[in-house]
């Protein structure tokens, strides 16, 4: 999923505004104090053409149906925040507070399902022991075989949710976290590495209950390529972070 920018951005802003009944925007002097906040951003869902055997074409299109709602949501929210009113803000109930969380709940769910689509469905799913992959994960779980073990317990020990390896900038190593739902566990200052879709919806249709069939299915076709070029882009946050 990338941000839209510019005329298309503008063009989207203005049809969300106007579907929720809300006021345009209008442009000011620079000396003049706006109306609105006027900070919305709006997101677009990438379209996937899985290759996967190992899900069923229902399945698939419902995934992108999922993940379409919750770009739709998020969207839809970032348009309501841009013209909320701030002043009644309170921690005891609020729409202020309402939006925020989520905004939360969906940015979380629209990425999530992005990163899962984006390092699933490759069938010639492949990695060797001199990618920077696998030294990371071997370096920080002892082998790569402990790190599958880990992954595959956490993946088992969502509760409607996922399952990601993730680099830690606090601890400056990779770890798996068990994340609930879209917003309940999950661990600040982490980037996301590797991520599997562990709701029901997501493997009930093909999978029934076996959801440890679905997790092996899944890791069997993971995008290496993909992988490793999150973890590049952790290796370069960690610099940073030093």
């Amino acid at each position: 999923m990338a941000n839209k920018k510019d005329v298309t951005q503008q063009e989207l802003v203005k049809v969300i505004r106007e579907s929720l009944g809300l006021k345009p925007k209008v442009v000011h002097a620079p000396s003049e104090p706006p109306d609105l906040l006027e900070e919305a951003y709006v997101i677009a869902a990438k379209t996937y053409n899985l290759s996967t055997e190992m899900l069923s074409m229902k399945n698939k299109k419902a995934q992108q149906a999922v993940l379409q709602g919750h770009v739709d949501a998020v969207n839809s929210v970032s348009a309501q925040l841009d013209a909320v009113d701030r002043e009644q803000a309170s921690s005891d109930h609020s729409e202020y507070r309402s939006l925020k969380i989520d905004e939360t709940y969906n940015l979380n769910a629209a990425f999530l399902a992005g990163l899962f689509l984006d390092n699933v469905s490759d069938l010639r799913s492949q990695i060797t022991m001199d990618s920077l992959t696998y030294m990371r994960l071997e370096r920080d779980f002892g082998t790569f075989d402990e790190w599958q073990k880990d992954f595959i317990a956490a993946a088992l020990a969502s509760r409607n949710g996922w399952a990601c390896t993730v680099y830690n900038g606090f601890l400056n190593r990779y770890m798996n976290v068990v994340i609930d739902l879209h917003s309940t566990n999950v661990p600040i200052n982490c980037y996301p590495i590797i991520v599997l879709d562990m709701w029901e919806n997501a493997y009930y249709r093909d999978y029934l209950n076996d959801k440890k069939t679905y997790v092996f299915a899944m890791m069997k076709e993971f995008d290496w390529e993909t992988i490793e070029g999150r973890i590049k882009k952790a290796e370069k946050i960690s610099k940073v972070a030093k």
